[in-house]
């Protein structure tokens, strides 16, 4: 492997023009570039260092694609080893031992009820291609068209996938409720809101008068991500699980970003003990290289050869980096340090509440962890009252983060949820430095003039 150059020394006139330069050449679809005005030039674990000389502590990680961090050695290894042996780098859909070792090591991670009868589909190289095939998969399985997805729901930017997310529309898809408790869409929250939810999804689905389309498949996130970190509560999962079943709806879980241990569990299902009839994986099992694929019963695999492919499905680096990835969280029991650390977290950042009144609320499991950011001046201090959602001030704490060195996203409902997805790599001292800097940032935002709306924040 020939021997890398050394990134460029930082400076703040290569960073300023490299931005620029972005901004002249790049769609104005680019998104996190804009929030996020860095130069990545070198990275490791949790740290991101700037063409300006900054450093800043990750906690977007790819969107939760990194789960070991930037360049771990395990990854740097695996993709070496690969280059380093003459193989292929593209080959297709056709078996290589590179390809047999990820499905090995995949399979071995899987709920074992679902691994011993699953077939796989590599799919393109996004998590929205796996979407897309998984709903092709359920249609030509059942002969059905329709789809149930949920409010606040992210699949993905292409048609289908879109569609299925919320505040898309598609008359083939039917929106059920998602239960929250901070917002809950029946103003009850709990389990009591949990119950409600799956009876209105039961009501709608044995009434005929509903107007639903027959549905194809019901797809989930066993926690929302860019819906603003909400956890799906196990009983409503369950609840769920047996509707489908009882109605013979293949049940698909949308695994992308909680899957390889971000949220306690290897997998996120694996918390209610659902085994689902399709899962769709992409991000981390990648190994940070794009990498996607759905896993699902071998009864619905009915579709004839080409009725899904893609030209770069069968990217060998990523799995490569994949199969390392994924025996690395395996091995070393990252995914339990995920919850117990995670816990930890948002139990330090829901002691910030009494001393930060613009937090609404923290959720969040494993290192999945959201803060909602309202308007202070309509959250009386130690109440868990809903108050309006403050999106102005959620940018400034983004911004206040930015100036402190910490990455963030902001997702959920206006945008408002100071997102946080460090790598399963996280040491302790590094959690506590990213709470430190997110409490300071919060003060600051708190304390700085920031714009409203003529009416105050949105209600």
């Amino acid at each position: 492997m020939a021997v890398t150059e050394p990134a460029p020394a930082p400076s703040l006139a290569a960073h300023e023009g490299i931005l620029h330069r972005q901004s002249l050449r790049e769609s104005a679809a680019r998104t996190y570039a804009r929030s996020l005005p860095i130069v990545p030039v070198r990275a490791r674990g949790l740290t991101i260092e700037g063409a300006d000389g900054r450093r800043y502590l990750d906690c977007l990680s790819g969107a939760g694609t990194l789960a070991l961090g930037h360049n771990h050695p395990v990854v740097l290894e695996a993709i070496k080893k690969v280059i380093d042996s003459g193989a292929p780098l593209h080959v297709l859909d056709l078996a290589t031992p590179v390809k047999d070792a990820f499905t090995t090591e995949l399979f071995a991670t899987l709920p074992a009820r679902f691994a011993d009868d699953a077939r796989i589909q590599f799919c393109g190289p996004a998590g929205t291609d796996a979407v897309e095939a998984a709903f092709k998969l359920v249609r030509a399985a059942t002969g059905r068209s329709g789809l149930l997805a949920f409010t606040g729901a992210y699949h993905g930017m292409t048609a289908g996938a879109l569609a299925a997310s919320g505040g898309a529309g598609d008359v083939r898809v039917t929106r059920l409720p998602f239960p929250q408790d901070y917002r809950c869409p029946f103003g009850i929250g709990g389990e009591a809101g949990a119950r409600t939810a799956a009876r209105w999804t039961e009501s709608l689905l044995d009434d005929p008068k509903s107007g639903t389309p027959a549905p194809a498949g019901m797809i989930l996130e066993p926690v929302q991500g860019e819906g603003g970190v909400n956890p799906a509560p196990d009983g409503w999962m369950r609840r769920m699980r047996e509707i489908t079943e009882d109605r013979s709806i293949p049940l698909i879980a949308d695994e992308v970003q909680t899957g390889v241990g971000r949220t306690g569990a290897f997998w996120a299902v694996e918390h209610s003990g659902i085994v689902p009839d399709v899962m769709v994986l992409s991000k981390a099992i990648g190994g940070s290289l794009p990498l996607a694929v759905i896993v699902y019963r071998s009864e619905l695999d009915t579709w004839q050869p080409g009725a899904h492919a893609g030209t770069f499905r069968g990217n060998q680096l990523a799995m490569a980096a994949g199969t390392a990835t994924l025996a690395h969280v395996r091995e070393n029991g990252l995914a339990e340090r995920a919850g117990v650390l995670g816990d930890r977290m948002l139990a330090s950042l829901r002691s910030l509440a009494a001393d930060h009144p613009c937090i609404g609320d923290v959720r969040g499991r494993g290192l999945m962890i959201g803060v909602e950011v309202v308007d202070p001046e309509t959250r009386p201090s130690g109440t868990d009252t809903e108050a309006p959602p403050d999106p102005v001030l959620a940018v400034a704490v983004q911004q206040e983060c930015l100036r402190r060195g910490l990455i963030v996203e902001l997702g959920g409902r206006h945008s408002t949820v100071v997102r946080l997805l460090p790598p399963l790599t996280i040491t302790d001292e590094q959690a506590t430095a990213v709470i430190d800097r997110l409490a300071d940032a919060l003060a600051a935002a708190e304390r700085s003039p920031h714009r409203r709306t003529p009416t105050g924040s949105i209600r």
